[in-house]
């Protein structure tokens, strides 16, 4: 979870020709499955796509992903790019120490996950749904983990096991000091 503060902020009001203060407002944000369900179901198409989003559907995701009950809509007017930059930061956040090699199959580039793919992972693995509510990158990482552990064990090719018996072969007949 992230928390986050929005400072208060002096506004002209022009229609009393006054000086108006917002007050500081702390958001507590959240990344995960629940917020990603959000924010696709109003904008209808995948978050998790390479490229910029609008200023607008960035704000929007921060809405999607707040958690503090009875927030002022008008609070993610005043949203400032140092804080978007630190809630960017959060999202990019492993939250994890497990890493995978670089050789691992991934899913293919082709491929567009979109919030129902990623409940499809879950009920495919039997992962339960409190889940969806883990920082997101977490949850990819448990799932991809599931799809490591969930393959069959790779089989050696001719040449690595002819290897594997020469090396075996080397190592008795220095054991038994023998010429083969």
């Amino acid at each position: 979870m992230l928390q986050i503060t929005i400072p208060s902020i002096e506004l002209y009001n022009e229609a009393t020709e006054e000086f108006v203060t917002t007050e500081e407002r702390t958001l507590q944000l959240e990344h995960s499955l629940v917020s990603l369900a959000k924010w696709e179901s109003k904008w209808c198409k995948p978050f998790l796509i390479r490229g910029e989003k609008t200023k607008e559907e960035t704000i929007d995701y921060i809405r999607s992903m707040t958690i503090t009950q009875n927030v002022d809509p008008s609070i993610y007017n005043y949203i400032t790019q140092s804080i978007i930059d630190k809630i960017t930061e959060y999202i990019d956040a492993p939250m994890t120490a497990t890493t995978f090699r670089k050789n691992t199959k991934q899913t293919s580039k082709s491929e567009i996950i979109t919030s129902e793919i990623i409940y499809y992972w879950m009920v495919a693995f039997s992962i339960p749904f409190e889940c969806q509510k883990w920082h997101l990158n977490r949850l990819l990482t448990l799932i991809n983990v599931c799809n490591i552990k969930n393959q069959p064990p790779k089989k050696n090719n001719r040449k690595e096991i002819l290897n594997q018996n020469r090396a075996l072969n080397e190592e008795r007949k220095n054991k038994f000091n023998t010429s083969g």
